[in-house]
């Protein structure tokens, strides 16, 4: 099934690309070499920042993807408000609550202890969040290596796993806090910043990316339904997602889980 979340595939191609394609090689291709333009920098403008916002994080992703994308920089609030994005058994903030969760990451991933003791809990809070319809992966990886080199570290993401790295991004996004991602990630802290390697290793491929999305509709929040959300395929059937807002209103975490029914 492609990704259509704007409704137009046939006539605008893959997510509205400039180049109107509707093969996906091709997007591949195109965003990839837009991110290899782009890298530097994307890295540099979050080096300069004296702390950094959500409003970097839509403009790091505007900075990498707007050769390709005339929708960069806007989040799925903006663009894509009325469906839920899913991986598999994985489902991703509502378009309501992905600020709230990368606020969070950013606001703890700025805490230097924190982020030298809880990386992958950041790393899990800013993949839920998963702002943009496309270009995620990549840049909340540059987000997040920013705010390693803050907080005195790198993770050499080449000597990672991909398929291992994203079993335990899973388990972290589904079970936040519990430490799965971190336990991942710690052999992996080299002390620096690690800042050129990263670049280059990111240029080579390294980063691992999600694929094979889905898109639904959502039912509106403001109606207080909470049922299952079902999908014409398998991956969503039979999960309802329960979301507690408690925690953006304390110094707690936000919760989100997944349940069978």
């Amino acid at each position: 099934m492609t990704f259509d979340p704007f409704g137009d595939f046939e006539t605008r191609g893959y997510l509205r690309n400039v180049a109107k394609t509707k093969d996906l090689a091709v997007v591949q291709r195109l965003q990839h070499n837009s991110f290899l333009t782009g890298i530097d920098a994307g890295l540099a403008h979050l080096e300069a920042r004296p702390s950094l916002t959500y409003a970097d994080v839509l403009q790091t992703h505007k900075i990498l993807f707007e050769a390709v994308f005339p929708w960069a920089g806007e989040d799925r609030l903006k663009n894509a408000s009325t469906i839920f994005v899913n991986k598999g058994a994985v489902l991703f903030a509502h378009p309501n609550d992905i600020r709230r969760a990368v606020d969070y990451a950013l606001e703890n991933g700025q805490d230097k202890a924190f982020m030298a003791e809880k990386p992958g809990e950041v790393m899990g809070y800013l993949a839920y969040g998963h702002p943009f319809l496309d270009g995620n992966g990549r840049t909340i990886m540059l987000i997040h290596a920013e705010l390693a080199r803050r907080a005195g570290f790198s993770i050499d993401w080449s000597a990672t796993d991909k398929d291992q790295y994203l079993a335990a991004l899973t388990q972290e996004i589904e079970t936040p806090g519990q430490g799965k991602l971190d336990a991942y990630l710690k052999p992996f802290i080299r002390k620096g910043s690690g800042k050129d390697g990263l670049a280059a290793a990111i240029k080579g491929g390294a980063g691992p990316r999600w694929r094979q999305r889905r898109c639904r509709s959502w039912p509106d929040p403001r109606s207080g339904a909470q049922g299952p959300l079902r999908s014409s395929g398998t991956e969503t059937q039979g999960l309802t997602v329960l979301t507690s807002r408690q925690g953006f209103l304390s110094s707690s975490p936000p919760t989100f889980r997944l349940y069978g029914l």
